[in-house]
């Protein structure tokens, strides 16, 4: 018999539909259960596309007598983390302080008020049951015990939040960000490359695609040739290894081995996004033919498999296809003879000599590459253009070659049963894929590019917003309406920057500024100097989080704190420069010491120290003027233009009159009026 999550729309809590368990939806009404019937509550978090989560739904919550224990003895309530990140933080804030560690599946054994006293990650059946069993017994009969724990554990989550406030910088009147500070952050960091593989030491290897941003942004402005040469390791190494999906194009989540090779080959958008940025920022650096062939791939794969007929972006694609992780993306020496075996006619088959180049060329073995598993996950030589190039071919000619036959190998493994899919589409996540797509087109100048980031722009404005022009998490529903946390503000802020500069239409700052403000009055707590994940116009669950730490995707706090960045200098606005220097003077210790966990901080460190670029660019050739910027990387750059604006740095500065201007530090050039003479102040 299904349970309450039928009626939900989250893919995650649909997949529990059919559990014995008696599951419900994180709300009011379950929690309100749980204290009439004075009952444990167990929490239950994590996402469609969580592996792990599987495992655990398969062993436990399918299970009939696992199913008895809970629904006799629990009010067991499941919560998607990516619609509701602001419960995840509280519960895995909980399961860190108790346990060191954290990850999904979530599991959280509550008071009937909610407030934890036992959780963990992913348990066997038998612990599981054990675990439910033990505190069930002691809930009957020393509940004193579990509410003393509970109170020591909520005031440990509170305390967790506190932000730093006692450093020497702050009690310096004459204090300022120094380019040591940014040698201090990156040292530490230097000694934990892998000199081999790229990436750091040790497995599994998360992208981190904004670790490497941070990166190449300082090896680049402070020419640190050792930090470039490990980022193009890094990238190259990636873009070669099975973490990349070779035949379709994207990313998985990571790789599980040193060697970027085995990924744990769920798809996610959030990566994805920031992947094609950075690769992007990588193909201007150096102009790599591979970076640029993947950001091509990566983004006909969003658009192929991840983009609503809305205009908007779906959530992931899972790792498993019926009940294997991976099957639907590897091939073994069968695939291959199955394809060498289609009849001539087939539109989609192979010649025999180019099966033979895919076999070598990808590095497949008849034992499988991939031997526990007996098949191959798809790798290739990291100079394998270079290979190409020796043998005679120009860059067009191998592009052409490699598209022609990953697409009969994509059409063959299409055949296959497809891989489930997340269709929430979220604010935040939406965001990075705008400006991924405004950044493609402004370097690779698609215009197919620029439609599907005002496509997805328009669906962000018509449905992300409600009544009142405040952001929401995710598309009203029939069951809730979701108001926007920090990052879905932080995010969506930077994206209309972005928009800006790809068009010069000024509504998108206006509307980036607007927001901002929003954050300034619901989000931000002046006495730490930090922003809330959560508005103060809902209800506070155990305590209001900071999210400070950058993580896979950069903490909603230096996101958003970068963007006012950007829009002080626009808009000469000193109010947002002071919040930014006084929280950058309480984390410095933090970012200087775990340069990892603060690698967006150290990006904003970075042009707070080393200021800003002003490109002004006037009149009807700006596009010509764009483009000779865009050809460079110049990370530290705004790029401002028009005909006619009220925008501080370009009053008096623009008109119909094609000329440019550089500004730094309130200081500006003479015009220049053609791209050979702004060339020329680049440099």
């Amino acid at each position: 018999m299904a349970n309450l999550l039928g009626n939900e729309h989250s893919p995650y809590l649909k997949q529990h539909q059919n559990n014995p368990v008696h599951w419900q939806a994180w709300g009011a009404k379950a929690l309100a259960q749980a204290r009439a019937e004075n009952k444990l509550i167990i929490v239950s978090i994590g996402y469609s596309t969580c592996h792990w989560c599987h495992v655990m739904e398969r062993e436990s919550f399918e299970m009939q007598d696992v199913a008895d224990l809970m629904n006799a003895h629990f009010i067991s309530i499941k919560v998607d983390r990516e619609e509701r990140p602001d419960i995840d933080q509280i519960f895995m804030t909980a399961v860190q302080l108790m346990t060191g560690r954290g990850g999904w599946p979530l599991n959280c054994i509550c008071l009937p008020d909610g407030r934890p006293i036992y959780g963990g990650t992913y348990f066997r059946k038998e612990e599981w049951l054990d675990v439910l069993s033990q505190l069930q017994q002691m809930w009957t009969k020393q509940p004193e015990m579990a509410v003393e724990y509970a109170e020591k554990l909520t005031k440990g989550i509170a305390q967790s939040e506190r932000v730093p406030t006692e450093h020497l910088a702050v009690q310096k009147s004459d204090f300022s960000f120094q380019v040591s500070h940014l040698q201090d952050i990156v040292k530490p960091w230097k000694a934990q490359f892998d000199p081999v593989n790229g990436g750091l030491l040790g497995a599994p290897k998360f992208p981190m695609p904004n670790n490497w941003e941070s990166l190449l942004q300082y090896a680049v402005l402070l020419e640190d040739q050792e930090v470039l040469d490990h980022v193009n390791l890094t990238l190259k190494n990636m873009a070669s290894g099975g973490i990349y999906d070779h035949v379709g194009g994207g990313f998985a989540r990571y790789s599980v081995d040193e060697r970027w090779h085995v990924p744990h080959f769920e798809k996610m958008l959030y990566d994805n996004a920031q992947l094609v940025s950075l690769y992007l920022s990588a193909y201007q650096q150096n102009k790599d033919p591979q970076y640029k062939r993947i950001v091509i791939e990566t983004l006909d794969w969003v658009k192929r498999e991840m983009t609503d007929s809305n205009g908007g972006f779906y959530c992931a694609l899972d790792a498993d296809s019926e009940g294997v992780e991976g099957k639907f993306y590897t091939f073994t020496s069968a695939d291959f003879e199955e394809i060498r075996s289609l009849p001539e006619n087939d539109p989609h088959k192979l010649a025999d000599e180019d099966l033979d180049f895919l076999w070598l060329h990808f590095n497949c073995t008849k034992r499988g590459n991939w031997p526990e598993e007996g098949t191959n996950v798809f790798f290739h030589d990291m100079d394998a253009d270079n290979l190409a190039a020796e043998q005679g071919f120009t860059e067009a000619e191998w592009d052409e070659y490699l598209q022609g036959l990953k697409f009969k190998l994509y059409a063959f493994r299409s055949k296959r049963i497809r891989p489930g899919l997340d269709n929430k589409q979220l604010t935040a996540w939406n965001a990075l894929m705008i400006k991924a797509y405004c950044e493609s087109y402004r370097v690779l100048h698609d215009e197919e590019y620029l439609k599907s980031a005002l496509r997805a722009t328009q669906f962000l404005q018509e449905r992300l917003r409600d009544e009142r022009g405040k952001l929401l998490h995710q598309p009203t529903d029939s069951n809730r309406s979701i108001p926007a946390f920090l990052d879905d503000y932080a995010f969506t802020i930077e994206a209309f920057i972005q928009m800006y500069e790809v068009t010069f239409d000024e509504q998108w700052l206006v509307e980036a500024k607007r927001l901002v403000e929003v954050c300034l009055t619901h989000f931000y707590n002046p006495e730490e100097g930090v922003f809330y994940y959560t508005s103060d116009e809902e209800e506070t669950f155990i305590a209001r989080k900071y999210e400070l730490m950058d993580n896979v995707i950069p903490a909603s706090n230096s996101a958003l704190l970068r963007s006012m960045q950007k829009l002080g200098v626009i808009f000469d606005e000193p109010k947002y420069q002071n919040i930014i220097t006084g929280a950058l003077m309480k984390l410095l210790p933090q970012i200087t010491q775990y340069g990892t966990a603060f690698s967006n901080w150290a990006i904003l460190l970075l042009h707070e120290t080393l200021g800003w670029y002003e490109f002004i660019l006037s009149g009807t050739e700006t596009d010509i003027f764009r483009l000779e910027i865009d050809a460079h990387y110049i990370p530290n750059k705004i790029v401002l233009g028009g005909e006619a604006s009220v925008l501080p740095l370009l009053k008096d500065r623009v008109s119909t009159e094609a000329k440019a201007y550089v500004c730094k530090n309130r200081t500006c050039s003479l015009p220049v009026k053609n791209a050979q003479q702004l060339m020329e102040l680049i440099n």
